[in-house]
């Protein structure tokens, strides 16, 4: 029997290369081999014990049934006030949504506000599922080009440049997967102030907020005027921070028309993130001093590891690689080797046991994407057995 084809949705989307090479990755470690993974977008620490208590006194408590479709109330009510201690103004908890991960955050917000035909801006190096949620949608990604000798930041002449009448939405990641770059307040206002006269959506995606260094600080595209709140979607989550990646839960905020928009997708699609895992993310805003202490840990020991990885790389003849302030993740320029990235990869894995994701995936040909949330030992490996291959390739 010959089986009814499968939707276009189904034939034009591409699964998710940094997922594969990491499954790769943990193929050949299964199988006994000495891999160094440099491919996986996560913390490589526990989640903090007081989070996880949280979660396992709701599960005791019962708290096992559905939630309310945008999430328990206690949960927005508290993501409202700190988005309100942030600068953002006019905010309650009608304007939040908690989904299962912040993966399904920026889908839900781009079915909200896309539809066949329309454009969304998205600047490259990009995280490697905007494109396929712009497609899933029915819209057409359109791509504006930063490269390392511009930190990987656009420019507004670039982004005036890419905008046209069908312009439906602008994709802001700072700080930025895969390239760590950091938008100043100053460089955002521009960006903001082009969308805003346009009339576009601004999704910014913050899942990387809280992980800077060099003295970075960050800031919201939704603070900066009423009429940036009103046309920005703020989309984070507790994954990266908190080295959450597994609980699946991810926060949205925006005008309540689209708040409202997108609780009425997910209702229809997940109806709620897991209740319980709800009550652990609750636990960071009820214990602020516990959820400051877990993630100034984590920061520290993600500096030390960047700076050590980012020494490695600037040091290995033929690489050269942009000091990234947010994050974890570095991406060295590979392109004096003669290379495709995808090639670069695929030997790198296959002869020295270094599993990084080629920057094809993320829209920039010529750089490879290494994350730094791995141990200090995997990273002194690491750099040893590149720095080999990279000789061999001379």
């Amino acid at each position: 029997m010959t089986l009814p084809a499968l939707s276009t949705w189904s034939k034009n989307v591409a699964p998710s290369p940094t997922l594969a090479v990491d499954a790769k990755a943990k193929a050949l470690k299964a199988a006994g081999k000495d891999v160094c993974g440099f491919g996986a977008g996560e913390p490589d620490f526990d989640t903090p014990a007081f989070i996880k208590d949280a979660c396992a006194k709701a599960l005791a408590d019962g708290q096992t049934k559905y939630a309310p479709t945008p999430g328990i109330p206690a949960l927005r009510k508290a993501l409202a006030d700190a988005y309100t201690a942030r600068g953002f103004t006019g905010i309650t908890e009608n304007n939040v949504v908690v989904s299962p991960g912040g993966k399904m955050s920026c889908y839900l917000a781009i079915l909200a506000t896309i539809s066949p035909g329309d454009e969304v801006v998205i600047p490259a190096p990009y995280w490697v599922s905007y494109p396929e949620m712009v497609k899933l949608a029915g819209g057409i990604p359109r791509f504006v080009i930063a490269e390392d000798t511009t930190g990987f930041k656009v420019t507004p002449d670039q982004l005036r440049a890419v905008l046209t009448p069908k312009t439906r939405m602008v994709v802001i990641n700072s700080p930025s997967n895969p390239t760590g770059a950091v938008y100043t307040r100053a460089e955002l206002e521009a960006l903001v102030a082009i969308c805003v006269k346009a009339g576009v959506w601004i999704l910014s995606d913050e899942i990387y907020e809280h992980l800077v260094y060099d003295g970075q600080s960050t800031c919201s595209p939704a603070t900066f005027s009423p009429e940036a709140a009103r046309l920005t979607i703020t989309v984070s989550g507790y994954a990266k921070t908190y080295s959450m990646t597994g609980w699946r839960l991810g926060t949205l905020v925006a005008c309540k028309e689209v708040s409202a928009a997108v609780a009425d997708l997910q209702s229809q699609t997940t109806s709620n993130a897991t209740t319980f895992a709800q009550f652990g993310a609750l636990a960071v805003h009820q214990h602020p001093d516990k959820a400051k202490a877990s993630l100034a840990e984590m920061a520290v020991a993600f500096d030390r590891r960047r700076l050590k990885l980012l020494a490695g790389l600037n040091a290995i003849p033929g690489l050269t690689c942009y000091r990234s302030q947010g994050a974890f993740y570095l991406f060295p320029n590979i392109r004096k080797f003669g290379l495709s990235s995808a090639d670069f990869a695929a030997r790198l894995l296959e002869e020295e046991l270094v599993a990084v994701v080629p920057g094809s995936a993320f829209g920039a040909e010529g750089y490879i994407r290494l994350s730094y949330a791995t141990s200090d030992a995997t990273i002194e490996k690491g750099l040893e057995r590149l720095a080999r291959f990279c000789a061999k390739l001379g």
